[in-house]
């Protein structure tokens, strides 16, 4: 009777370590998988970032260009009118305080670039 206990427990503690060692192997399996998932994970997030960064600096650029442009037409105006004589000193500071504010969005959009 003794030794058909034994048996038994003996045979129950191989089952386990059995069931143990297949765990295992699923285990590393998993752990792989989750590892190349993990990898495409942060590849698809630089790539995210690299599409925000090139989003950021086209935006940029575009803000460049048209605070440039806004400025030489406004520029542009102001000497032909000043030319014409048909701006009054009020008008003047108007339009002087109006580019110098273009000058400052100029000069903040080139540093963002």
């Amino acid at each position: 009777m003794k030794y058909i206990i034994l048996i038994f427990v003996l045979m129950f503690s191989i089952s386990l370590n059995a069931q143990d060692v297949k765990k295992e192997g699923k285990t590393i399996a998993e752990t792989l998988k989750l590892k190349e998932n993990v990898s495409s994970k942060e590849a698809k997030k630089l790539e995210k970032g690299k599409n925000k960064a090139e989003k950021a600096q086209k935006r940029d650029q575009d803000r460049l260009d048209s605070a440039t442009k806004r400025l030489k037409s406004s520029q542009k105006k102001y000497d032909r009118l000043k030319r014409k004589g048909k701006l009054s000193p009020k008008q003047e500071a108007k339009w002087l305080k109006k580019l110098e504010g273009y000058q400052e969005d100029l000069k903040r959009a080139k540093r963002k670039v």
